[in-house]
């Protein structure tokens, strides 16, 4: 498969997907945003902070690893092999949910009772969902190895909506439930989404003409299982040893993902009431990055794992593919850097406007405009790290992903060190300025990455990160502007000075988007380019 053809799939996986979960996400927004006026910060913080930090930390430590390295090799592989390595995921996750589920019961603070009432059931069902999970997990490669597109945005968003539709439903019939609602909900979204891919793919192979024509790697339903064979050892050693690799990194790279819940919950810098705002807004914020940058770079880590071969530089590499990965990279960088300093710009005066509608007085007074205002500067930062670290970790060698560890460790280590500081100075926003700064730091060393490979070739993507001066100019104008507005018209003169500054803001956007068609052509027309691939492809299939 050529280079054009593997970017062809990646940019109709991305599109196809970014659609979908804008649908889908907005669906279970307003469902959220239901769910969320019957309910007290207290229970808010204790699920989605404490419970759901189980239930992360078990399913990432037991996958992360395994799902980078069996998405990088080659379309010559033993995929019996690959995945009986997949399958060691769920022994993994029961050590995992083992050990941790005691921690969170013996050695962590518990709830009173009274306030937040069943939390020894929400620990156990939320370490049995991930385990659930887990077993999904040879499917999930599989479909993604060979870019199923829908079938992942199909069967999180099914699984999202029904988790969000049956807590609605339970918080407002049935509220005394307390953290029952949650746990089933929870292992209702996990159960869904397994099904989801198993059934589709049985479902597949049960059609032999549809499984010649896809050239799925596995002809019956028992392959999918493990097997054990005399002429071949259990597992790919070479993909066994990255997995390794690829967990010690992961390990690490959890820690700064998370790094601020388990600050929170093994610290105590919070009570629960103060850790629910910060998890909502943490959510709010994050939304984008989960609906744009997220779909982009899983789609294009695949991209460029399938089309660069890790252990040579670029100059030893086929050109061809060469300049279209630095090509693609450059556009991404540059897509990244628009998106979000557009998010940064109007989030930072329409911050509290936001909160007032999702959430009320609860979000919309005390610290919650604030760490809304420096999330939207942390977007910027997390998009442009999701670009670059997307093509780091695809094209890095073994020997470089183990030396990145040791940066890793000791960037794990000053971001936990820095969040407790700045959380005992300044409160909550304290955690966003900690990963503020691991997230500069990471952009710098997967910059660094970026310019060594690309030292002895023609291309240089980086300049993706430089912007015009006239699209400059109107990001200044248009924050001075916003600014101006929300002091005059937000968010205590009633709603026709509300609509108002929101139409002050929709013609800044305006303004902004069509400065950026006319000086940012390059990119225009590769967003052009890869769309039209993606119907194209959608038509053939």
């Amino acid at each position: 498969m050529g280079s054009q053809e593997v970017l062809g799939q990646a940019a109709r996986l991305a599109s196809s997907g970014l659609l979908l979960q804008v649908l889908f996400r907005l669906i279970t927004f307003v469902l959220n945003a239901f769910i969320l006026r019957f309910l007290s910060k207290e229970i808010v913080g204790i699920v989605n902070v404490r419970l759901t930090l189980l239930y992360s930390t078990t399913t990432f430590l037991a996958r992360e690893a395994f799902r980078r390295a069996c998405l990088s090799g080659g379309a010559q592989r033993d995929w019996s092999q690959t995945l009986n390595l997949l399958w060691l995921t769920v022994p993994l996750g029961i050590f995992w949910s083992s050990c941790l589920g005691w921690v969170w019961l013996q050695l962590l603070e518990v709830p009173d009772p009274d306030v937040v009432p069943y939390y020894g059931t929400g620990v156990l069902f939320f370490g049995l969902s991930a385990v659930v999970e887990l077993l999904g997990e040879p499917f999930w490669v599989l479909a993604q190895a060979h870019m199923f597109v829908k079938l992942k945005v199909l069967a999180e968003s099914m699984s999202v909506i029904l988790r969000s539709v049956l807590t609605a439903l339970l918080v407002l019939w049935l509220p005394h439930w307390g953290l029952y609602i949650f746990s089933l909900a929870q292992l209702l979204y996990t159960t869904v989404l397994v099904l989801c891919y198993a059934i589709y793919l049985i479902q597949l192979l049960r059609s032999p003409e549809s499984a010649r024509q896809l050239t799925l790697p596995v002809s019956r339903v028992t392959q999918l299982l493990p097997s054990i064979s005399r002429s071949r050892a259990f597992v790919n050693w070479k993909e066994a040893r990255l997995t390794w690799s690829f967990f010690k990194q992961s390990f690490l790279k959890q820690i700064l993902t998370e790094g601020e819940r388990y600050v929170m919950t093994f610290l105590n810098v919070l009570n629960f009431g103060d850790q629910g705002v910060y998890d909502i807004v943490n959510n709010l914020g994050s939304l984008v990055a989960r609906l744009i940058f997220q779909p982009v770079e899983e789609s294009f880590y695949i991209f460029f794992a399938k089309v660069l071969e890790r252990e040579k530089d670029a100059s030893l590499q086929k050109q061809d593919d060469v300049a279209v990965a630095a090509a693609v990279l450059e556009s991404l960088l540059k897509l990244a850097l628009l998106t979000g300093l557009t998010m940064t710009v109007f989030g930072f005066a329409y911050s509290q406007l936001a909160l007032d509608i999702y959430g009320g007085a609860m979000l919309s007074s005390g610290s919650g405009p604030v760490l809304m205002r420096c999330y939207c500067l942390y977007v910027l930062l997390l998009a442009i790290n999701g670009v670059t670290e997307c093509f780091t970790f695809a094209a890095m060698s073994k020997e470089e992903v183990d030396r990145y560890n040791f940066t890793m460790l000791a960037l794990s280590s000053s971001f936990l060190v820095l969040s407790y500081l700045l959380t005992s100075w300044c409160g909550s926003v304290g955690f966003i300025m900690a990963n503020c700064f691991n997230m500069g730091i990471r952009i710098t060393q997967s910059l660094s990455f970026i310019h060594h490979y690309f030292r002895e070739s023609p291309h240089r993507p980086l300049a993706g990160l430089r912007l015009s001066p006239a699209l400059l100019g109107v990001f200044v104008l248009s924050a001075g502007i916003t600014s101006i507005s929300e002091a005059f018209l937000c968010c205590e003169q009633g709603w026709p000075a509300r609509l108002a500054h929101v139409a002050v803001g929709t013609i800044c956007l305006g303004v902004t988007l069509g400065t950026a068609f006319l000086t940012e052509t390059k990119l225009i027309h590769f967003l052009r380019t890869q769309l039209g691939r993606s119907r194209l492809s959608d038509k053939m299939t």
